[in-house]
């Protein structure tokens, strides 16, 4: 039988050594690297469930496949509840023998592929990642590390484009849930209606589209991280049942009878002032408690100067890839005090996106200040003033005239992009769609 596989396993192109026990298996696999194991049951001496036990502990990356004969599968299938990868019923034909193998490769395969993305994930949400030389940003740094490996409420304040998702997704990887599941969803992006369900899940025929049963975010977190970005958006019916999810760890979802518990740690995130949303009457002041147990505030750019070149740089550095004509990137003297000066209302977000275009645009190996967007270089174009509507000292009134303004303005600079001016008004999409509505702005 050895001798078969070997000439079966050889006729197909891998490399294989035959050994005639268990004790003499594990002294070649501490000679030599191999990716698969190929074993029989039933064996003289060590049978093949201690040999199985032995290589899970000393080589717990390898795949053992088991061969068993006829009337031995429920022994077969005991190895498979062990750890084995699959098992053979002898007699088997060469076929068969391959087939396994491929399908061992083709898991082994996207395993490493697996490993290697969440290698990369880890490596780009590492705390040097998150660049910045500021006293500002050395704080939120500190707070990021003191807080990441205790399972704690975070709320992320800070304005659009300030970086609040790589800090939480930095959180994630620095806790001890980093080989957990890290799932984020923007509160302000999904329709009122289907928020619920798209967190705590639904049964079959809770409603008319339910043809079966879904999980929902929450669940999906189990054991990781949820990150609630805009949070301020949530409806205030949903957030009655935000604060008992967070209070008792469990969830209901939609149309069902019973509770499940879970294990999440949630962070979120808002560009809204949520101690005004709460004097307002938007916001549950328990909720905003409950989620504000380590508060967070990632500073705008503007209040951050210094940061701004050493940003510039590593998007460039990121950006390179764009240009494998050009040996080498840098920025002109020119630019880098054009960026200097720019307003960035986008904050860091503007700022990528500035030298992505200024990457794509540039002759040559030198980002020139003509290749950066207009708003940066001519950050003292002056807006329209605000005109009030008759002499009225009316605050509600002038309040008014200046939101449609400020809508009309970032509409303009966005060439009518409505996700972006969105971004520079600091509301969310969903808010600036009733407010063009509200104002007549459709056509803006």
């Amino acid at each position: 039988m050895r001798h078969l596989l070997s000439v079966i396993l050889k006729d197909h192109g891998y490399e294989a050594r035959a050994v005639a026990s268990g004790d003499e298996a594990l002294k070649e696999l501490a000679a030599r690297d191999y990716d698969l194991v190929l074993s029989d049951v039933r064996m003289p001496g060590m049978d093949g469930l201690a040999l199985l036990e032995r290589i899970q502990r000393l080589h717990p990356d390898l795949t053992v496949i088991v061969m068993s004969a006829y009337g031995t599968h429920d022994t077969a299938i005991a190895a498979m509840k062990a750890g084995a990868y699959d098992y053979l019923s002898k007699p088997f034909k060469p076929d068969e023998v391959v087939l396994v193998i491929k399908k061992a490769e083709e898991r082994e395969r996207l395993a490493r592929e697996n490993r290697r993305l969440r290698t990369e994930l880890a490596a780009e949400y590492r705390l040097e990642n998150i660049v910045g030389d500021s006293a500002q940003m050395a704080e939120v740094l500190r707070q990021i590390r003191k807080v990441a490996p205790i399972k704690t409420t975070v709320l992320l304040t800070g304005e659009s484009g300030t970086g609040k998702e790589l800090v939480a997704r930095a959180l994630h990887e620095l806790s001890p849930r980093a080989s957990f599941p890290f799932v984020a969803l923007n509160c302000g992006a999904l329709p009122a209606e289907l928020v619920e369900s798209e967190l705590f899940g639904y049964v079959k025929g809770a409603f008319t589209d339910a043809r079966r049963n879904k999980k929902g975010l929450v669940a999906e977190a189990d054991g990781g991280t949820l990150f609630l970005d805009e949070i301020g958006e949530l409806p205030l019916p949903l957030q009655v049942k935000i604060l008992r999810f967070l209070q008792e760890e469990e969830i209901r979802p939609v149309g069902d009878t019973r509770d499940v518990r879970v294990d999440v740690r949630v962070v979120a995130a808002t560009a809204r002032d949520l101690s005004r949303a709460v004097a307002e009457g938007q916001f549950r002041e328990d909720l905003y408690y409950r989620l504000n147990v380590v508060g967070v505030r990632l500073p705008p750019l503007r209040e951050r100067r210094d940061d701004i070149l050493p940003l510039a740089r590593h998007f460039l550095a990121r950006f390179a890839r764009l240009r494998p004509d050009v040996a080498s990137l840098a920025i002109s003297p020119e630019a880098a005090e054009a960026l200097e000066a720019g307003r960035w209302p986008g904050n860091v977000r503007e700022l990528e996106h500035a030298v992505e275009r200024a990457v794509v645009l540039a002759e040559g190996p030198l980002i020139r200040e003509e290749d950066l967007p207009d708003t940066v270089r001519e950050p003292a174009r002056a807006q329209a003033p605000v005109v009030l509507p008759g002499d009225t000292l009316s605050i509600k009134r002038g309040t008014h005239a200046l939101e449609e303004a400020l809508i009309r303005a970032a509409l303009e600079r966005t060439g009518g992009n409505r996700t972006r001016a969105a971004e520079l008004l600091e509301i969310s999409y969903r808010a600036l769609l009733y407010k063009i509505k509200d104002y007549g702005l459709g056509d803006a």
